[in-house]
């Protein structure tokens, strides 16, 4: 490719509110913006993404994947019928197609896998299975963000599953946990897989592909003693004994104009820790039918775990409740505590640690007026109590109690033991050798291509731009003519030329255009190798050959095309040999996670 001929320029600047990753992709001429979270992808970002589609093909067929192509768009029957069509947000598209009929615009594909799986499977000897297609998805994202991160329009590969029982699920899920970690050391990305909550999807068990990052949307607990990794969201944590102290009489303070958890402790002389916070959330328990108020309750020191309390109070939607919904069942913005309330109105869930703290402050839903010697079983009116409070970094890990370290990170694939849900629900079942009926037991597995590519970008760059490894980069030479000398420009594109017929990818920028714009636009695009032909290369009759983060050295002119080739050859031996490194201990990993193989 002549960067003369390319569709796509570089650009000098990009928006600043987006990851520094992002912007490199835009002034390199990889993607466009066309709408919030909606991109094209240009020639140099359409072919990066091709290398990854590559990438995900042979490792999907590796582990017995069959490539299938489902429909973007999907009769609202088959998610009626799953439950999703109550369960999930705006974000789902839905539609009336011309004959009225209720129709979405897919985000995922389960539903539709199951009812393959009912026509395509009857007995045990179908099963096991794997699919996988490589598709356009649509999610109306409330609040895309960090250019490739959230978008609304994405490419996603997903794949499922299809096992008799649940020890073939494992056995799948297992597969496809081994897989994303190579995929992953391919793209020449760094991950770590992390527990994570089974969302929408449902199912007992899944895992996050994470990159760490400090721009990173996702909190991650890791402790690096036991390799114990989740995500926030349903991470755990060891809970300090009881206390063993008795129980004071409560008694009201006043406390005027404090209605943080700070003025409280600073107040009343307490550590945060010592305050039961209680947050007001009004739940959507069924979309479109209004809420009910929920109340969390927690150490004042921690967060509330959104994903639990959503998961506990049976939530489709949660979002801050407003004073005047608060004091509707009795509870004081500033003040609140679970105490004096309207029991038939509002639900209270507390976190379990504490009912093993004596005489602690909560507020005594009334304003400029708090409680001391708060005890929650004694004093509380609570529905549910559970780990409700976000670990922390810090916190003793639940399984060998060394300190957990608190990261950030991106997700860029995700997997989940489905189980029978949507088997059962769109009849895909089974005649196991017995001759009974069966439902087929699912694994749901993705990897969004966008979200890998801006991990890549964010993992390999410098300030100058990009620094693609030769695994994803759009062309693995960037050839550079400088001036328009007959003989400069002769060497170049017979250099081109042997490239092309050696199997190198190059592009040749063949511009008039100054070396300095040349060069800054080679460093943007981020080829992994540069080859520059000019009048002083040719006076020592070599070119200049250079690793984008590595030094320039000549190589004689008449051999050069030889050079380049043995060069991209180094470049994927390195490569390979980084991904046994990483997949070195994958197995080990595996183990610690799911035990022995069977």
């Amino acid at each position: 490719m002549r960067v003369s001929q390319l569709f796509g320029a570089t650009l000098r600047a990009a928006p600043s509110d987006e990851l520094f990753s992002h912007q490199l992709l835009l002034r390199a001429g990889y993607l466009q913006q066309l709408a919030a979270g909606i991109f094209s992808l240009l020639p140099l970002g359409a072919r990066s993404q091709e290398r990854i589609r590559r990438i995900l093909r042979e490792e999907m067929n590796a582990i017995g994947g069959q490539e299938v192509a489902m429909p973007v768009v999907q009769p609202a029957d088959i998610w009626q019928r799953s439950g999703r069509w109550q369960d999930v947000d705006e974000t789902l598209v839905r539609f009336q197609d011309r004959r009225g009929r209720e129709m979405v615009v897919a985000m995922t594909h389960e539903e539709v896998v199951a009812d393959l799986a009912a026509s395509q499977v009857s007995s045990y000897r179908d099963l096991p299975r794997i699919v996988y297609q490589i598709q356009t998805k649509f999610r109306d994202e409330p609040r895309p963000r960090a250019g490739l991160i959230r978008t609304r329009e994405f490419w996603m590969k997903d794949s499922y599953s299809l096992d008799r029982d649940p020890e073939g699920l494992l056995a799948a899920y297992r597969k496809h946990f081994h897989a994303y970690f190579r995929i992953a050391a391919r793209a020449g990305l760094p991950v770590a897989a992390v527990l994570s909550d089974v969302g929408m999807m449902g199912g007992k068990v899944a895992h996050e592909f994470m990159y760490l990052s400090d721009q990173g949307e996702d909190t991650l607990l890791l402790c690096p003693r036991c390799g114990y990794a989740a995500n926030q969201e349903v991470a755990e944590r060891l809970e300090a004994p009881a206390e063993d102290i008795p129980e004071l009489p409560l008694e009201e303070v006043a406390t005027p104009g404090c209605t943080t958890v700070a003025e409280v402790a600073a107040a009343l002389g307490v550590e945060l820790s010592r305050v039961a916070k209680t947050v007001g959330y009004l739940a959507e328990l069924e979309r479109g039918r209004g809420g009910r108020v929920v109340l969390a309750v927690v150490p004042g020191d921690r967060e509330v775990n959104l994903a639990r309390l959503r998961q506990a109070s049976g939530a489709v939607e949660l979002r801050a409740a407003t004073a005047e919904e608060l004091a509707q069942v009795g509870a004081v913005a500033g003040y609140m505590s679970p105490r004096g309330l309207d029991r038939a109105a509002v639900t209270v869930i507390a976190d379990s640690s504490l009912r093993r703290r004596r005489n602690l402050v909560a507020g005594a839903n009334r304003e400029g007026w708090h409680l001391r010697n708060f005890n929650l079983e004694r004093d509380g009116q609570v529905d549910q109590e559970l780990p409700l409070a976000a670990a922390v970094g810090g916190d003793p890990c639940p399984r060998c109690a060394g300190p957990l370290d608190l990261r950030r990170g991106i997700e860029y694939g995700n997997i989940f033991q489905l189980g029978t849900r949507y088997s059962e629900a769109l009849g895909a079942m089974y005649t196991d050798e017995d001759g009974r009926q069966r439902p087929v037991v699912m694994g749901s597995y993705g990897i969004g291509l966008g979200r890998l590519l801006a991990c890549v970008a964010e993992e390999h760059h410098d300030e100058r731009g990009l620094a693609l490894p030769v695994s994803i980069a759009p062309f693995q030479v960037a050839l550079v003519q400088v001036g328009a000398d007959p003989k400069v420009v002769e060497a170049a594109q017979r250099l081109y030329h042997d490239l092309e017929r050696a199997g190198v990818e190059a592009l040749y920028d063949d511009r008039d255009v100054s070396a300095g714009i040349k060069f800054a636009d080679s460093d943007l695009r981020g080829m992994p190798l540069r080859v520059t032909v000019s009048p002083r290369t040719l006076q020592r009759e070599a070119v200049e050959l250079k690793r984008r983060l590595g030094e320039a050295r000549d190589v004689p002119l008449a051999g050069a095309a030889g050079a380049v080739q043995e060069e991209v050859g180094a470049l994927w031996q390195e490569l390979d040999l980084q991904v046994s490194e990483r997949m070195a201990g994958v197995e080990e990993l595996a183990e610690r996670t799911f035990g022995p193989a069977g």
